[in-house]
């Protein structure tokens, strides 16, 4: 197999993004590849070369039809990740389904699917294999995203389950870090939680390789973060040297920390705090070794790059809920 012609969703999304301008950067290598984004509405920039836009929509299974037509590879990002069940459902499981069974009707190849690390549900979870301990998701978005991996599967696909994932565009992670810092104004449990992180450019390096490299791994779910973990008090400690954070002087223990944020309210629940603070991470070596896609220096080294983005957001996400500056 030789894949060239890739149908892609989730293109407007943060990963989907980063992705799409992966593969516009390997059309220019190899203009034999060729991107067909698909999106409710196109974006009104100009396209770039070697990608096209069709209109779709998981929600209408009839507006999938043909969309595969003479695709080799299938790279499917979007999901719903807020919302009730049903409509979190009706984008990761019927959306899914309805695209993945488009593609099976259409042959195409091979089914590259992301999923998240979230379908493990609450934690610790310790340097854990694939599926060693059974997935228990929480939360609507984790429970459909679960659910949609069948389909991909049954296909024959490769589902990628990244941990928590940082870089420009990032609007959960790192906000989420900044309010709970204001909350809970210390290093948390000594900042010693092990967490599994990639960086959005090395996640879509590896999504890129996947759908462009001749020989794929085998069907089924790798773990999609950088391979070494990373401590909470890490990267707390680098986001405050790029004065994305601020410092923290104080070490609470985490009864402490958990009692600081009942009293203060917000919109990052206990559990969205445990994922963050405590260990939350997954054994990440096979992907990264069965690809010729090296890991990278690590998520906290591209964190440079990536601060002016947060700090922009930041202030300008402050200024929306409260008008005053974010505090950095």
């Amino acid at each position: 197999m030789s894949p060239t012609r890739i149908v892609l969703t989730g293109a407007t999304g943060f990963v989907g993004s980063h992705v799409l301008r992966g593969l516009a950067a390997a059309h220019e290598t190899d203009p034999g590849i060729t991107v067909r984004a698909l999106a409710r509405t196109a974006p009104e920039s100009r396209p770039a070369p070697g990608v096209t836009w069709t209109p779709a929509d998981l929600t209408d299974p009839a507006s999938l039809r043909g969309v595969m037509s003479g695709a080799d590879v299938l790279v499917h990002l979007a999901s719903r990740i807020s919302g009730d069940e049903a409509q979190c459902a009706a984008v990761n499981v019927e959306g899914t389904t309805a695209l993945v069974d488009e593609a099976v009707r259409c042959g195409v190849g091979r089914v590259v699917h992301l999923s998240t690390t979230a379908v493990y549900g609450a934690g610790p979870h310790r340097g854990i294999a694939v599926n060693e301990i059974t997935p228990a998701p929480v939360s609507a978005a984790s429970r459909t995203r679960l659910l949609g991996e069948t389909p991909a599967l049954a296909a024959g696909g490769i589902v990628l389950r990244p941990g928590l994932v940082l870089g420009a565009g990032d609007r959960w992670v790192v906000p989420a870090l900044a309010e709970l810092l204001d909350r809970v104004p210390a290093r948390w449990d000594g900042g010693r939680g092990l967490l599994s992180l990639v960086d959005v450019n090395d996640l879509a390096r590896l999504i890129t390789t996947l759908a462009t490299t001749p020989h794929a791994p085998a069907s089924g779910i790798y773990h999609a973060s950088h391979p070494e973990p990373v401590n909470n008090g890490e990267l707390m400690a680098q986001l405050a040297a790029l004065d994305v954070l601020p410092p923290t002087e104080d070490d609470w223990p985490w009864e402490k920390c958990l009692h600081h944020l009942h009293r203060t309210p917000g919109t990052i629940s206990e559990r969205q705090f445990s994922l963050l603070a405590q260990d939350h991470w997954y054994d990440a070596n096979t992907i990264w070794h069965t690809l010729p896609c090296p890991e990278g220096p690590g998520p906290v080294s591209r964190l440079t790059e990536a601060a002016p983005w947060y700090r922009t957001f930041l202030r300008e996400s402050r200024r929306r809920h409260d008008g005053r500056p974010v505090r950095a």
